[in-house]
């Protein structure tokens, strides 16, 4: 267990080091490449247990400090605090003078219930509002939630368990347990690579300490290539939950083409329909002002690869054509190819495209590299917050993800030439069929044919 030991150590110095400020990235990255090596040199043999204890020690130095990468959980605290007072945070605002009696001074340090903000209602002018707001910890606090349907039901249910009192701690518990949950499902497949997720520094980071709603996204993506197989349908229905957690799991049904689509895209539908019959139009929330504000919208800050040589109108069309050949691809590979390793390219491959600056994006493929044992993708996340912190530096955001994208493509280059030397050139054998595929077994989940 001398690995399991670094690894612990290593998550406690990137938690240390984040929380100082003391080259926070520069520690996060040589950290995660320690694990990588830890997990290669003494992964064999590893036991499910000692992998998910491990992962669980991993858990701890996070939660010994307040939320450190964004302050994304005081707007999960105070969402599902609205839920369990009877009030959509579709249709309110954390200053919105109505809701007062929900403030504490854990979200709002410099405006108490007695006071007035001045806003009651969903300000006219929201998507002009200041991003931040001295009076509380919650960010964006003049505007409505951006969050899914499956992501405020997974707030609402952490705020009921937690005492107000305890301000970001319990979701960042339910964060590091789900984190402990997809290391056991990934460890049931192969303790060794499971491990490359469940000790993960990043993991670490915007899981036990951050308490990132993408862990939960994570683990419904890892859950639905796992049983996809055998349960098509429960896998279309976690994809589509996936997607109701966050939209960008969405973009994995061109590989789950026999794999019930229809009902993914239902699943995700249906999670809105009761926020749609309570508030309406309003369940959009901020999220076609927050899309526009992230540059979605004129592609003014996303693409950062093609922006070192395109403009911005260009740069969009381009990034569509892209997407939309993967897409096809992906659509076209997953008759031949293990579903894990479509959705790992698929889902690493948009992130190359789109290029967010918001590293806990990439948690979802951590996993996913995992379950695909595709270790050269975990340089995407590893990329973003190099990123992250160049951010309104396009250039230095474009030649972190280039970076990136090089180590993915002579890795992948390197591994078809070892292949073709060794002779293993037959066709890949028959995968992913709508039938019961009994060669098909968890354990062969992310193994290539």
């Amino acid at each position: 267990m001398a690995g399991g030991v670094g690894a612990v150590g290593i998550c406690a110095v990137v938690i240390a080091s984040s929380a100082r400020q003391f080259w926070p990235n520069a520690v996060l990255v040589l950290g995660s490449l320690l694990v990588l090596g830890i997990v290669w040199r003494f992964g064999r043999g590893l036991s499910v247990a000692a992998v998910v204890i491990v992962a669980g020690l991993c858990q701890v130095p996070g939660l010994l400090h307040a939320p450190i990468t964004s302050t994304d959980a005081y707007r999960y605290v105070w969402d599902g605090r609205v839920q369990l007072s009877g009030h959509s945070p579709y249709a309110h605002v954390p200053l919105d003078d109505s809701l007062a009696q929900l403030r504490d001074p854990k979200l709002f340090p410099g405006l108490s219930p007695a006071d007035r903000s001045g806003i009651t209602g969903i300000p006219a002018n929201a998507a002009q509002q200041p991003v931040d707001d001295v009076r509380t910890r919650i960010n964006r606090p003049a505007v409505p939630t951006i969050y899914p349907p499956v992501a405020e039901a997974y707030f609402t249910v952490v705020a009921l368990v937690t005492p107000w009192s305890a301000g970001t701690l319990g979701l960042q518990i339910a964060a590091a347990l789900l984190a402990i949950a997809l290391t056991w499902l990934l460890a049931v497949q192969n303790p060794r690579w499971a491990a490359l997720w469940g000790w993960s520094p990043i993991v670490a980071l915007e899981a036990g300490n951050a308490a990132h709603i993408d862990v939960l996204a994570a683990l419904l993506i890892a859950a639905a290539v796992v049983v996809t197989a055998r349960r098509p349908k429960l896998a279309a229905v976690l994809l589509g939950a996936a997607g109701s957690v966050k939209l960008l799991p969405l973009l994995l049904l061109p590989a789950f083409r026999t794999r019930r689509p229809i009902v993914a895209i239902g699943t995700f539908i249906a999670s809105y329909l009761p926020h749609v019959l309570a508030v309406g139009t309003l369940v959009l929330g901020f999220l076609p002002g927050y899309l526009d504000q992230e540059g979605f919208e004129d592609g003014s800050s996303r693409s950062a690869i093609l922006a070192l040589l395109l403009p911005p109108g260009p740069r969009q069309l381009a990034a569509a054509v892209l997407a939309l050949a993967l897409a096809a691809l992906a659509f076209h590979r997953t008759r031949r190819d293990p579903i894990a390793l479509t959705c790992c390219w698929l889902y690493g491959a948009a992130l190359l495209i789109a290029t967010p600056t918001y590293p806990w994006y990439g948690l979802p493929l951590i996993a996913l590299a995992a379950l695909a044992r595709r270790p050269e993708w975990l340089a995407v996340p590893l990329a973003s917050y190099v990123a992250y912190a160049g951010f309104g530096h396009d250039t230095r955001q474009g030649l972190s993800y280039l970076g990136a994208a090089v180590i993915v493509v002579i890795t992948i280059t390197i591994r078809h030439r070892m292949v073709a030397k060794s002779g293993l050139t037959a066709a890949p054998l028959r995968a992913n069929t709508v039938g019961r595929d009994k060669t098909h077994r968890p354990r062969d989940v992310g193994r290539t044919r």
